[in-house]
């Protein structure tokens, strides 16, 4: 039985597509079947990132509403062949009702799949919901931006609240320069405020933003995001694997700790 995991975040723009699509392609080359499902209705980038927008015949709402056989949807990467996908409707719909067919679906999928990558879509409403319905695990998603963190402890609280036991934290577009020069936070400053260790670190590479233009992935390149994508692979197939670390001192930004941490308090309303 294959496992399930959200990518998830609370800002828009931290790289949550990019990541999910590398990683997805990263645990197929450590020969896992896998499949992505963008749950980002009415908007679809996912597709896009791959450089599989022109296969696209059917979406994930024909799925839901069996307007198509699920390996009629099923869109397979002519690169990476043990990778899969299901893009999203271009059509935005309400998806509060389909949660139960999500999970139906989800649970189809995990018995031929090693691992089921869900792309949720960015913020806290009905969309997020839906898309964590069927998850075993969530990967939360933050870039080293105040803002970022801020709407990640928003996340990282109401995923606690789920059913969702495993959450993970990954920090993405970290500048080891900016670091130094106390211009951005650290990956202490991030894990001290949202009270958590990081499950890997994705460090600032222009071959991503290069890739996304082209859709193309890190994956084949020699970089330093596609050595930090195959260390988050492996841990997530054995956590044991130690993950990612840059050495960093911690930055003046530290001061405004009290303000973001994530408790209850903060978030009940």
């Amino acid at each position: 039985m294959g496992e399930a995991i959200v990518f998830t975040s609370g800002k828009g723009g931290v790289g949550k597509t990019t990541t999910i699509a590398n990683i997805g392609a990263g645990l197929s080359q450590l020969d896992k079947k896998v499949v992505m499902l963008d749950a980002d209705m009415g908007l679809r980038n996912l597709d896009v990132v791959m450089g599989m927008e022109d296969r696209i015949t059917y979406n994930l709402f024909d799925v839901l509403e069996n307007h198509c056989r699920l390996n009629q949807a099923l869109i397979r990467d002519r690169k990476y062949p043990n990778l899969y996908m299901i893009p999203a409707s271009l059509k935005y719909r309400d998806v509060t009702e389909y949660e139960e067919r999500l999970l139906a679906l989800i649970r189809e999928l995990k018995k031929e799949f090693d691992y089921c990558l869900i792309d949720c879509p960015a913020g806290i409403d009905d969309g997020f919901h839906f898309a964590i319905s069927a998850a075993d695990r969530a990967m939360v998603i933050t870039t080293p931006h105040v803002s970022a963190v801020r709407d990640a402890g928003r996340v990282l609280y109401l995923l606690e609240s789920s059913h969702i036991k495993t959450i993970d934290l990954l920090i993405n577009q970290m500048n080891r320069r900016m670091i130094r020069r106390h211009n951005m936070l650290s990956q202490k400053d991030i894990e001290d405020v949202l009270d958590m260790n990081s499950f890997g670190i994705i460090p600032v590479d222009e071959h991503i933003v290069i890739g996304q233009n082209k859709g193309m992935l890190v994956m084949d390149k020699k970089t330093v995001a596609q050595k930090a994508f195959r260390e988050i692979c492996n841990h997530i197939i054995n956590p044991d694997v130690i993950s990612l670390s840059i050495p960093e001192t911690k930055t003046q930004i530290r001061k405004s700790h009290s303000i973001f941490h994530r408790k209850e308090c903060d978030y009940a309303g």
